[in-house]
């Protein structure tokens, strides 16, 4: 009979197993305390190869003063069992939620980003994600110089567990893209104006975030827009074309911020376990916005296809950068990933006074760590860190205002 134990919600942790825990990272070889890799610009660093049956559990990683446009240049690729095309092909930082290259900090089912000094922030992941003979984790830096910035260097762990037996045959995949859009095309004769009579009856000019074939079900969403124009461009649903639909789509939503939990236009951040708007640059939605669902409860199977779509203002009306990291678990072979777009292409908007702020921060910042290993004013490095919480936010005025304020570019 069964015991009344099994139900417990924990019930997974009051029972042996015969799996091994296991961790690979950045833990400095020589015993000393550079717990980090460098990754050069043009090089592709291995973060784990494990040759084994397992399940990656959870992924973290850290800069310290890095860049903004390395959350971008980072590319993180997973590999499972020796497949020669990636199952994840995604920007570092999008990876885990940090959108446009402005930290954010927030805690949800999936992904994490933790606040440290000012100048770092955390990131985390904790999809489970199986193989059954290998996992290949790399990290390729398109930047023009190493990761990490005046510290360059990147901090990880990634802690999995090792099986002895080999995975069930139907164990799914777990699978993560890249896609952008910039800027989105209009369609009608009404750009950009948020309430109006244009109609959709096909989808077809709609932001694709995932077009994938097999058998499986979708996990996740991280969806960022760039709206330069201002004003709301959430009127689009989104619609969920599955297994061959044609026209209508299995789903069919009522506007975009329904999608991720929220009332009617958001103009303030939020985040929750399974969805938020934790990017917002502007009240008036101008500027830079980001937002992620999380099918954690409700995946959204497919079992030969699905294409995610969203439009872009009501019946495809608007322009603006879309980009997005679609999250889902498939049996293999997977369909080919659309080929990144290059270095430049996929930069993140960094508008004026970015340029000012940066050239500001980073000789600050070169000159905080000298300091630090001199131990002449290790004290400088925290202050200035404190600083910089602002430009790593995006806010580069207020940062500028709080550099001069601070007194520490005298």
């Amino acid at each position: 009979m069964t015991h009344s134990i099994e139900f417990h919600p924990s019930s997974r942790l009051l029972v042996p197993s015969a799996a091994r825990s296991r961790r690979a990272s950045s833990w400095d070889r020589t015993g000393g305390n550079r717990d980090r890799i460098l990754v050069e610009s043009g090089e592709t660093a291995v973060l784990l190869d494990a040759r084994a049956a397992g399940c990656i559990n959870h992924m973290y990683v850290v800069m310290g003063f890095n860049e903004l446009t390395d959350y971008r240049d980072a590319i993180l690729r997973c590999h499972w069992d020796d497949e020669e095309s990636p199952s994840v092909e995604v920007p570092l930082g999008d990876f885990f939620g940090l959108a446009h290259g402005r930290a954010r900090t927030f805690t949800s089912r999936f992904a994490a980003v933790n606040p440290g000094d000012g100048c770092a922030h955390a990131m985390n992941a904790y999809f489970p994600m199986p193989f059954s003979t290998r996992a290949l984790v790399t990290l390729e830096n398109r930047g023009p110089q190493a990761l990490g910035g005046a510290i360059p260097g990147v901090w990880y762990h990634i802690d999995w567990d090792e099986y002895d037996q080999p995975l069930p045959a139907d164990t799914l995949r777990f699978h993560a893209q890249w896609r952008q859009e910039r800027p989105t095309t209009v369609v009608g004769d009404q750009p950009n104006v948020q309430i109006h009579d244009g109609v959709n009856l096909d989808g077809t000019e709609n932001y694709v975030a995932l077009d994938a074939s097999g058998r499986g079900h979708m996990v996740g969403l991280v969806l960022e827009v760039d709206n330069r124009h201002g004003g709301w461009f959430g009127e689009g649903d989104d619609m969920v074309f599955i297994d061959g639909d044609r026209w209508p789509p299995s789903i069919h939503g009522t506007g975009t911020e329904e999608v991720f939990g929220g009332a009617a236009s958001p103009n303030v951040e939020y985040s929750g376990l399974y969805a938020g708007y934790h990017l917002i640059e502007n009240r008036d939605y101008s500027g830079v916005t980001a937002m992620y669902r999380w099918y954690a409860e409700d995946p959204i199977r497919f079992t030969e296809s699905i294409r995610w779509t969203i439009e872009h203002g009501h019946a495809n009306n608007w322009a603006a950068d879309y980009c997005s990291v679609a999250y889902w678990y498939q049996g293999e072979p997977h369909a080919a990933f659309p080929a990144l777009p290059g270095r430049d292409e996929m930069l993140p908007p960094l508008r004026p006074p970015y340029e000012e702020a940066r050239a500001a921060l980073m000789p600050l910042a070169h000159r905080a760590v000298a300091l630090v290993r001199s131990g002449e004013d290790p004290g400088y490095f925290d202050r200035l860190a404190e600083v910089a919480r602002d430009f790593y936010r995006g806010d580069f005025t207020g940062f500028l205002a709080a550099l001069d304020r601070s007194g520490l570019a005298r």
